[in-house]
């Protein structure tokens, strides 16, 4: 049988070769010398924990309620370009519309030794073991646009973002005005935001203590649309088919009256005429809708408050006072202001 081998280098080389590996050699160290020389210089890169004067960056750990609408596309970009702005270090999650995911979150946080945690909670109920932990870690908390329901006031630093009881009431005041001439019924279909949630609660109860005072105005359906264009859709649809007599629609948000504009066109009504529509958010799409006739007055809610929220980020770090509530600014629109402002609208 034939032994296969591979040859043994030799360890003598020719002279030339070795002077030029030599050189090779000497080259490689100057290069390094070199290189080590001209970085000694630099400034930490951006992202690696530090800043660019090589300072450790505030870490603000933040968890959103979800992504289900525009207006909370419009308030999670708010909140990250902010953060980046401001310098800091952004731990982002989303928690999907799921209570559970937001409190592994805020954990996960608590476990990275975040400074500041802030979180839109997806419901109003359930929070205090997991802030009790925040506290007991000494990390300040922020709520953002909801609040939550606890006898411990001291779970929170503060709480961020818009009065969801005010924002009913001025979508039932309009109404109450709109219908002052009114001598028949009313009759009122509401599409309702997450069950639990602090806007949906909210909304509700500052426009049905509104209009329900008045015994012209009739509530003849009610549901949860769970701020989605899907489930707008999906609910007005089971309206339309168990009641023929829906004079107005009251949407909690501007993406369940725009999948609530295609159910009343796919039943072959049309929406601003046969059924009026009176909306919570302030959405672009919102907007061209009011352009376009097929709602009659949207009430303003604010999502672009990473600026504000980034200052309370700072104080907190710094131990500084903050005030317990911070309202963002909000207006009313009606349909014969939409055409002006629709191009000012940023989400």
């Amino acid at each position: 049988m034939m032994s296969l081998t591979t040859p043994t280098p030799s360890r003598h080389r020719h002279p030339r070769l070795r002077a030029r590996s030599a050189s090779a050699a000497v080259l490689a160290a100057t290069l390094c010398l070199s290189l080590a020389a001209c970085g000694a210089g630099k400034k930490a890169p951006a992202g690696s924990g530090t800043d660019a004067n090589g300072a450790k960056k505030l870490v603000f750990g933040f968890s959103q309620v979800g992504s289900e609408s525009g207006w909370r596309a419009a308030n999670t970009k708010s909140i990250q370009d902010a953060a980046k702005a401001a310098g800091f270090e952004l731990k982002f999650s989303d928690a999907q519309q799921k209570q559970e995911n937001q409190i592994a979150a805020i954990r996960t946080f608590i476990q990275q030794k975040v400074d500041v945690i802030g979180f839109s909670p997806v419901v109003v109920t359930g929070w205090d073991t997991v802030l009790k932990e925040a506290k007991a870690a000494g990390i300040p908390v922020i709520l953002t646009d909801r609040a939550i329901d606890t006898q411990d006031k001291t779970l929170y630093k503060t709480f961020i973002g818009s009065d969801f009881v005010k924002e009913g009431t001025a979508a039932g005041q309009w109404l109450v005005d709109a219908e002052k001439s009114a001598t028949g019924t009313v009759n009122i279909a509401e599409l309702e935001g997450t069950t639990g949630s602090a806007p949906a609660i909210d909304r509700k109860k500052g426009f049905e203590d509104m209009v329900l005072k008045d015994p012209r105005f009739k509530l003849v359906a009610d549901q949860t649309g769970d701020f989605t264009r899907a489930k707008g859709k999906e609910v007005m649809t089971a309206f339309l088919k168990a009641h023929k007599d829906i004079n107005i629609l009251f949407a909690h948000n501007d993406d369940m009256a725009m999948g609530a504009i295609q159910a009343i066109e796919e039943a072959g009504l049309k929406p601003g005429k046969d059924i009026r529509i009176v909306s919570i958010d302030g959405v672009k799409d919102a907007f061209q809708a009011m352009v376009d006739g097929k709602i009659e007055v949207v009430v303003e809610c604010n999502p672009l408050i990473g600026p504000q929220v980034m200052d309370l980020v700072r104080k907190l770090k710094d131990k500084a006072e903050v005030p317990a509530r911070v309202e963002s600014k909000e207006g009313v629109f009606t349909k014969d202001k939409a055409a002006a402002e629709l191009p000012n609208r940023q989400y």
